[in-house]
């Protein structure tokens, strides 16, 4: 069953439409919490078609995604909290909320490191925003850091792609995609070494 590829494919006829900059908006903002797709595969042809405008739409995604990230991070919390009687009814809520306690612990020794690990994981293309969103919700990561990691990560990808089009045009996108799997790769072995250094310094 294909489920990704007819999304990856409505989000480039949505990059076509009329209406565009609203169907950027929409898909940052309901990626950071729910949807598999991320926006640069909107912004990456918006801004080619327009590259006058490259940092404009880059900042419409950023903007969203932000307000996104809000939505994502209320849902980790507070759907933890709804699940917490069916998760104690099928014996799991123990382990779990050890888990989540555990991982508070660590986030109060280690704050540092724990905010360099999301920075980095909003920072990488592989790495869905949802995860990061709901994780931070359920575990409780301050807000205004949680924000600021969000925006550091989020932006400096958004800003960078509108920038590589500024400079190189198509090339760019030509560039991005015979590399996308070299990128993906590369992004995966990073953000998972500072997960385990994370872990190691518990």
């Amino acid at each position: 069953m294909r489920l990704f590829g007819p999304m990856y494919e409505r989000a480039l006829r949505w990059s076509r439409h009329a209406h565009a900059e609203r169907y950027l908006a929409g898909l940052s903002f309901v990626e950071a919490f729910i949807f598999p797709v991320m926006p640069e595969i909107m912004l990456a042809p918006m801004a080619l078609a327009r590259p006058a405008r490259a940092f404009r739409f880059a900042s419409v995604s950023l903007l969203f995604s932000m307000l996104g990230s809000l939505v994502g991070y209320a849902l980790g919390h507070f759907a933890f909290e709804a699940l917490k009687p069916l998760l104690a009814d099928l014996h799991l809520l123990a382990s779990i909320q050890q888990g989540v306690d555990s991982l508070r612990a660590q986030m109060t020794t280690h704050f540092w490191g724990l905010m360099l690990v999301l920075l980095l994981a909003a920072l990488q293309p592989v790495v869905p925003m949802k995860f990061i969103t709901w994780a931070a919700g359920i575990v409780g990561v301050p807000l205004v850091a949680f924000l600021a990691c969000m925006l550091l990560g989020r932006g400096k990808r958004v800003y960078l792609l509108a920038l590589l089009i500024r400079l190189f045009g198509q090339r760019a996108e030509d560039i991005l995609n015979r590399h996308i799997e070299r990128i993906g790769w590369v992004s995966t072995v990073v953000i998972g070494s500072v997960f385990g250094w994370w872990f190691l310094i518990r």
